[in-house]
């Protein structure tokens, strides 16, 4: 959990969801692979650093204990700034490893969070989806008894509780067509207030999109990390395009560690260039090369302009 982020689309990111590892007694996160665009995920590199060296695979799974960490599920409530907040960033909110109650419990807390907006991602469309439509309307039990039990002094005072959430934005991970077939569908029949994709990293052309099924915000962007594959422009810019089509906000996050030849970036005189950046030069097609130059000088701007569009 951080109260601040690099993350360019959000403010502060909120991770209640912790594993201890059993053999080690560090304390870490767990996931599991789910698509092509876990290949090369984030956390689960980061967690040797908190002596749980566990694979995100469901092998693994028994070599963890997950539990809600009482301190951090509660951080929202002491947040009195408005701000963004991207829940379970190192794990999946809607994992078969977390519970309903868990879930029910970090909803509750949302719930008593107006001042915030969260912005939820997964890549688990049909259990959210499954979760949330039971949970749809007024006053359901499981939520109200969540509520009821944050501490006194928390904020556990609520009206009415209605269904879905007015601060809380639901997206989905679609990082090709058959991803976005499955999870975009699931997402339109989902209860929501705003929905977002996150095309990130983008591994393939999502193709023509029925403008329908188009959400109420776009992100997208291309691979960071050593093992990154890189993103043709031609994907973004359909995305794109489509969108400024449709009126919905596009967000351009990242290039990721490679960058177009077109868009090479200029470098200061005192500045060493980057051997990957001297030796790494892909041809995409017959008229696309890229270079790898690293996340930072990639930077983010497609065809010459930042798009940093978020629903109003």
């Amino acid at each position: 959990m951080a109260d601040k982020t690099k993350i360019e689309w959000t403010d502060a990111t909120w991770n209640p969801i912790r594993a201890r590892n059993l053999e080690t007694g560090g304390i870490g996160h767990f996931c599991v692979h789910m698509s092509p665009g876990c290949k090369h995920c984030y956390s689960e590199g980061f967690q040797p650093r908190f002596k749980n060296p566990v694979r995100f695979a469901w092998q693994d799974r028994a070599r963890v204990e997950v539990f809600l960490d009482e301190e951090v599920l509660l951080q929202p409530l002491r947040w009195k700034k408005r701000r963004m907040i991207f829940p379970c960033s190192m794990t999946d909110l809607f994992g078969e490893w977390v519970s309903d109650e868990m879930i029910d419990r970090i909803v509750a807390v949302m719930a008593l969070c107006p001042q915030h907006t969260f912005q939820v991602l997964t890549k688990r469309s049909d259990r959210m989806r499954e979760y949330l439509t039971t949970r749809d309307g007024m006053g359901n039990a499981s939520l109200c008894k969540a509520i009821n039990e944050i501490p006194a002094g928390m904020g556990n005072r609520h009206g009415a509780l209605r269904m879905p959430l007015s601060n809380v934005w639901l997206g989905v991970s679609v990082e090709d067509r058959p991803r976005l077939l499955e999870r975009a569908l699931d997402l339109d029949m989902t209860p929501a207030v705003v929905r977002f994709w996150s095309a990130e990293p983008l591994l393939a052309d999502l193709g023509l999109i029925v403008p329908d099924l188009l959400p109420d915000w776009v992100i997208v962007g291309g691979e960071s990390g050593p093992n990154a594959r890189p993103m043709h422009p031609d994907w973004a810019r359909s995305l794109r395009d489509q969108c400024v089509s449709a009126g919905v906000p596009f967000f351009f996050k990242q290039w990721g560690e490679w960058l177009p030849v077109a868009g090479w970036p200029s470098f200061r005189s005192d500045e060493q260039v980057p051997i990957k950046a001297r030796c790494e030069l892909k041809a995409l097609d017959d008229r696309v090369r890229i270079w790898r130059v690293g996340k930072m000088r990639a930077g983010r701007l497609l065809d010459g302009r930042t798009w940093s569009e978020m629903p109003t």
